[in-house]
């Protein structure tokens, strides 16, 4: 796919998200793979608002390159990139229900949102764990998100949202969409003791799915 084409796509999918209330203001920042580099959405622009021929480029080694100012969480997008070599897009948002679940104290920090739907699992993996709080901004954080994602596709930043890889834009983008519905779902059946999907149920969506 054409840098051209990318670049059109992404803001495309981060006005839909905007839309629909996956981000509010200037929150969240969504990244795609090049041949030779990364485009990331700039610093303090609205996901709502944002014009294709403006999106930051990055080079291979993540130095800005052209276009407006990036993101200050270039660092969270190289976190998920170096550690998984197959990521095509990084989507970070601070949807709601994502992020209240992110607030909870008493979820398992491994697995905060449990195998509800077969959907979840399929494109938000079997686990998404909690990376513990850091400053918005802090690159301190890296590492910390560099490890979770070498084992999750995704993950949740306490008290702050998600961030999701895939591997391409569009996958990013529903699986951060999945992510969000998941998280509705939990908050819902909180205390109901729903019926969750098996273990070997699990492992037979990922053996079928990935």
């Amino acid at each position: 796919m054409s840098e051209q084409v990318l670049r059109a796509q992404l803001v495309e999918l981060a006005a839909s998200l905007f839309a629909r209330g996956f981000s509010v203001g200037s929150a969240g920042n969504i990244s795609v793979r090049l041949e030779e580099g990364y485009l990331i959405t700039p610093t303090n622009s609205s996901l709502g608002r944002l014009d294709a021929a403006s999106l930051s480029r990055l080079d291979a080694g993540f130095a800005h390159v052209d276009g407006a100012k990036p993101s200050k969480e270039v660092f969270m997008h190289r976190a998920f990139y170096t550690a998984r070599p197959e990521a095509g897009a990084v989507v970070h948002l601070h949807s709601t229900m994502a992020t209240a679940v992110a607030c909870l104290p008493d979820v398992d920090p491994a697995n905060p949102i449990p195998p509800l739907t077969p959907y979840f699992v399929m494109r938000a993996g079997p686990s998404m764990p909690v990376v513990p709080y850091y400053r918005p901004g802090d690159a301190a954080m890296e590492p910390a998100i560099h490890a979770a994602a070498r084992g999750a596709r995704a993950v949740l930043l306490a008290n702050h949202g998600p961030v999701v890889s895939g591997p391409s834009l569009r996958d990013a983008v529903y699986a951060a969409e999945e992510i969000e519905e998941a998280a509705k779902l939990f908050l819902l059946l909180r205390g109901a003791n729903p019926r969750l999907l098996t273990a070997a149920q699990t492992a037979d969506l990922l053996s079928h799915f990935g």
